[in-house]
């Protein structure tokens, strides 16, 4: 990067290791050293195909972690660019400014309201009827999580380097058992043995087309919820109920745009990718629609799947109001509320 957006990529990338430091630790042990690996492998710029030095990454997962100690209490700082200084969750403001030097950014809350910041080359943006996209290609600051994509208000990012480590990293955990499932099938479609970089870009190509359909979904449930769902989702943070609620916003936003084009299409790789990425609490809420996967997989009945569209569109978005309306009117015991109505309402 120039040196004059030297200061910038410094700000942001200190807001990173901020959020790091608060929120690393959620992971469980095996998810965490796996993506300190990959955080590794981005920050030392070593390709997906090579072997990492493993004392190399012990010295410097020591070194990050002791420095994550001693600035865990810091606020998120403004960012500088071109004489100003902006908020780091004014998206729209900063990319206003950002964007013609060729510049993406975002900042928002992902799982468990942990904030995420990135700045990254922009590809290419398109302005729709119902959101604009973003759309980044090498990412010069970023956290450890990275989430590869995210809609913020009428806006979609979508960081396809992320979206590559992401794959990678499925990838990496289906081979230590190499498990007959939907991971496993949607690999296997991509010829990873004998050419890794190249599968793995065909493998992005397609699940990109997925990534898009949710977060077009998300903008959509976005827009028929309401910013009550934020706020609701904000006071139940870290919580069993936090996790239902995000679930069952996925849900809805799949209902709406995801499962209908995957369907549609007739993308199976995608397809596949789609049911090896469901959480445990999404599939533990859709109990039809893994049946519907088993149909497709055992006896190759796509229809099964696709005859649940419509109830399960209208399920979801029924059930979201309902939480919406228990928030407006009993906000004692919300938790146990919003629990005990969506685990009553499994479809």
């Amino acid at each position: 990067m120039q040196d004059k957006l030297q200061p910038l990529l410094t700000a942001v990338q200190r807001n990173c290791h901020i959020s790091d430091a608060r929120h690393a630790g959620d992971y469980t042990l095996c998810v965490y050293l796996l993506k300190m690996r990959e955080y590794f492998r981005w920050e030392k710029g070593y390709a997906f195909r090579d072997n990492l030095p493993e004392a190399d990454v012990g010295d410097w997962l020591k070194e990050r972690e002791n420095f994550w100690q001693t600035i865990e209490d810091e606020s998120f700082a403004d960012l500088p660019f071109d004489g100003e200084r902006y908020d780091p969750f004014d998206n729209e403001v900063i990319n206003t400014a950002l964007n013609p030097h060729g510049l993406v950014y975002s900042g928002g809350l992902g799982n468990k309201c942990t904030p995420h910041f990135f700045l990254g080359k922009l590809d290419h943006q398109e302005r729709k009827s119902n959101f604009t996209l973003l759309v980044s290609v090498d990412e010069y600051a970023r956290d450890l999580t990275a989430p590869p994509a995210m809609a913020l208000e009428q806006t979609i990012y979508i960081r396809r380097e992320s979206l590559r480590r992401m794959i990678w990293e499925r990838i990496e955990e289906w081979r230590w058992n190499k498990l007959e499932n939907a991971m496993g099938r949607a690999i296997r479609s991509f010829d990873f043995d004998n050419n890794t970089e190249e599968a793995l870009e065909h493998m992005t190509d397609t699940v990109l087309a997925l990534v898009l359909l949710h977060e077009q979904g998300e903008v959509l449930a976005g827009k028929s919820l309401g910013p009550e769902w934020a706020q609701m989702l904000a006071s139940l943070a870290h919580s069993k109920t936090e996790i239902m609620i995000r679930a069952v916003r996925d849900l809805l936003a799949d209902s709406l745009t995801t499962l209908p084009g995957l369907v549609g299409a007739e993308n199976d790789t995608a397809l596949y990718f789609y049911f090896a990425n469901l959480t445990g609490m999404q599939k533990y809420l859709s109990p039809s629609l893994m049946q519907g996967y088993e149909c497709w997989v055992t006896q190759s009945q796509r229809s099964a799947i696709e005859e649940l569209l419509p109830a399960s569109k209208a399920h979801w978005d029924a059930l979201a109001n309902q939480m919406l309306e228990l928030y407006r009117t009993n906000p004692d015991d919300l938790s146990d509320r919003l629990q005990a109505l969506v685990e009553q309402s499994k479809f």
